[in-house]
């Protein structure tokens, strides 16, 4: 894309974190990682390691547009959304997480939206009565773009509010700029979504003051930790749905049907290609729910309840069984 005085547009270097986690999302959806370079011109080994490697805006356009249409995926940009975690994204992460409250985080949030994208602003209104999210579009691009950078900020608003507040949050009502009755836009958004003039997501008033549990960016970036980034595709599928439910742990284990959707297949097709490996998404899920306990117990930093609940356990001592289970020992023995 090039501006109007007919100069190149380039991304900004905050931007690049985001580009790589697009990368790295697209290997996790079996798409060649070869290929979006190829489809982009952007090369991700170069992104990460040359800080003078520069890339056009129009070229990151082009990746949303070629993950789009290799992924087969029409919510390319919703799954997308949902998968990734704020903290992924460095320097955000950071200042999100001196905010106090959530009002406080959204705002902020509204004003690092170009370290996402530049095609798209957010905007923040509180009447106090509703907090309403709108997403306007700023530039000429593809419909069809627009529409995943869209999508893709609604469902990772959701989702970041989910760590701001350490429970799942539900929106009184989400809009669009046009009708579509696709199941997993009430599954990602947690409504029903509605025909409307904009791209809009309206919370109530309840969540503004409501104060934001910090620690939990500690406890995002600790998975993130162990999962490196991913700029080639993986033979093993089972490794990308590992990969996928520990980086996305900090809340629990994501349920079979909530990581088939996201990997746009169905439960049956995603239990069938474990079989094929050998092995069983319940078994997956225990080694990773086993992986990140240990890896919190080994860190001093957490203590037993709170390592229950990023785990999904609402009793400590359902995840001591657990854990025993596991490992034949229980967790405050393995410590000692």
């Amino acid at each position: 894309m090039e501006e109007s005085n007919g100069k190149v547009k380039y991304i900004t270097p905050q931007q690049k974190p985001f580009i790589l986690a697009l990368f790295a999302y697209g290997a996790q959806r079996d798409i060649e990682t070869s290929a979006l370079s190829q489809a982009s011109g952007i090369d991700p080994l170069r992104l990460l390691n040359d800080n003078n490697y520069a890339v056009e805006q129009k070229q990151l356009n082009d990746l949303w547009s070629a993950a789009t249409t290799l992924s087969k995926d029409k919510l390319f940009g919703l799954h997308f959304g949902e998968s990734l975690q704020l903290a992924a994204l460095g320097v955000v992460g950071e200042i999100i997480k001196t905010s106090e409250t959530v009002g406080q985080a959204i705002s902020i949030s509204a004003s690092l939206t170009p370290l996402i994208t530049d095609a798209i602003t957010m905007s923040v209104q509180y009447d106090g009565s509703t907090i309403r999210i709108t997403f306007t579009s700023t530039e000429h691009v593809n419909e069809n773009i627009t529409k995943q950078i869209a999508e893709f900020l609604l469902a990772f608003t959701i989702q970041e509010l989910d760590g701001f507040l350490f429970k799942k949050v539900k929106p009184k009502q989400v809009t669009f700029p046009f009708s579509d009755a696709a199941s997993d836009y009430t599954r990602v958004l947690r409504c029903v979504p509605k025909m409307g003039s904009v791209y809009e997501i309206v919370f109530e008033s309840g969540y503004w003051n409501e104060p934001i549990i910090t620690a939990n960016y500690d406890a995002q970036k600790h998975l993130l930790s162990k999962v490196s980034v991913v700029v080639e595709s993986s033979e093993s599928f089972q490794i990308k749905v590992m990969e996928y439910l520990t980086k996305n742990a900090f809340l629990g284990i994501l349920s079979l049907e909530d990581v088939a959707a996201n990997f746009n297949i169905t439960s049956r097709s995603l239990q069938r290609r474990l079989q094929e490996e050998s092995t069983t998404f319940q078994q997956i899920a225990d080694d990773v729910r086993k992986s990140i306990a240990l890896h919190y117990l080994e860190s001093g930093k957490y203590r037993m309840k709170e390592i229950s609940n990023i785990l999904g356990y609402n009793e400590v001592s359902a995840f001591s069984r657990a854990f025993k289970r596991w490992t034949g020992r229980a967790p405050m023995e393995y410590l000692a």
